[in-house]
């Protein structure tokens, strides 16, 4: 059997929330402040379904990754 190449691995709205432990109510926050993973629309219009490729979150977990407490980023 081929190995599925895993940037066309998608997962629903649901999937992805489960996956990162928050409700798909703050999925969908993230998704209109842009603070989330990167998402796909598949479909024209308000009402088309939203796919988040697994690569995507894993790239988007990577850049909350720390080793200590001090490598948290700063503001201001």
């Amino acid at each position: 059997m081929a190995e599925r190449n895993p940037a066309l691995i998608f997962l629903t709205s649901n999937e992805a929330a489960d996956l990162l432990r928050v409700s798909r109510r703050t999925l969908e926050r993230m998704r209109v402040d842009g603070s989330g993973p990167r998402y796909v629309k598949v479909g024209a219009g308000k009402r088309s379904r939203v796919l988040y490729r697994e690569t995507e979150i894993d790239a988007w977990l990577t850049k909350f990754s720390f080793g200590s407490t001090s490598e948290y980023p700063t503001r201001g």
